[in-house]
């Protein structure tokens, strides 16, 4: 009598060569400790709008991401998936620096940037219609599937430009104190990272003061707030759109949060 498997054997091969995932495809992760987890959240600038090049479509061995349907792939831009407009983010070049740093660890991305998304929309319950999605509730949700398999080790933050209007303005920095605050609750790690990034402050788009209120608080924090960092974007430029970063800059901009963080966890050692 033919086995079991002999039978099913050509169904799965059948399945395979129609596009199933293999067990092969499947990523070969480390021990949760050596599996080191960023959430990454805001709006586009986090999410990425930058021009993707070959260079960003070229996998690190240890720099994954979990991609829409909450699995672990090899991190090639755009990770992110709020818009069809997506491309070159901060999260992928974070993630290579980090592993170039120290060869004994794996990092694990957790994109939930939704662009144009203002900080009231991270809050329970809060909906983006934009995205058609609740970010902070989202966040939660896939950052918590993501860490059955890994150590969260930071949130990753660049918001404020939907923020930067007088009457949203005066109300950002108690929002995003809260926002900290609740995060590290949720995640159950009081001392949980929070990296900020500073807004593009680009020659031909002159601040107000709006925005020069929203990168105060940002630019405060780690005065106010223990454990947190701002990383700035001094000398970037845009992609022609006056708001978001070229591809250069946001790459850029990545080697410098993980420095931050690199040097807050050399702060708390």
């Amino acid at each position: 009598m033919r086995s079991l498997m002999s039978l099913m054997l050509p169904f799965l091969v059948a399945s395979w060569c129609l596009g199933g995932e293999s067990p092969a495809d499947a990523p070969s992760l480390p021990t949760k400790e050596k599996f080191h987890l960023f959430l990454l959240a805001g709006q586009s600038n986090m999410a990425g709008r930058g021009r993707v090049a070959e260079e960003d479509k070229t996998p690190h061995p240890r720099v994954f991401t979990l991609n829409k349907a909450n699995e672990w792939v090899p991190a090639r831009d755009p990770i992110h998936f709020d818009k069809s407009v997506a491309g070159v983010g901060l999260g992928r070049t974070f993630g290579m620096t980090l592993a170039e740093r120290d060869p004994s660890i794996t990092i694990g991305l957790i994109p939930c940037a939704a662009g144009g998304s203002p900080i009231s929309s991270w809050e329970p319950g809060g909906y983006h219609g934009q995205t058609k999605n609740h970010p902070y509730d989202d966040a939660l949700k896939r950052t918590k599937i993501a860490m059955q398999k890994g150590t969260l080790k930071a949130v990753l933050w660049h918001q404020g430009e939907s923020d930067s209007q007088p009457e949203k303005a005066k109300v950002y920095a108690g929002k995003l104190h809260t926002l900290i605050e609740r995060f590290r609750t949720e995640f159950d790690s009081p001392d949980l990272p929070f990296i900020a990034g500073q807004l593009g402050r680009f020659p031909d788009r002159p601040w107000d003061d709006a925005r020069e209120l929203v990168n105060s608080v940002h630019e405060s924090l780690p005065n106010k707030v223990k454990n947190t960092a701002f990383v700035p974007s001094t000398g970037f430029t845009h992609k022609g759109d006056k708001v978001h970063f070229d591809a250069k800059s946001i790459r850029e901009f990545g080697k410098r949060y993980a420095q931050a963080y690199l040097d807050l966890v050399e702060q708390a050692n």
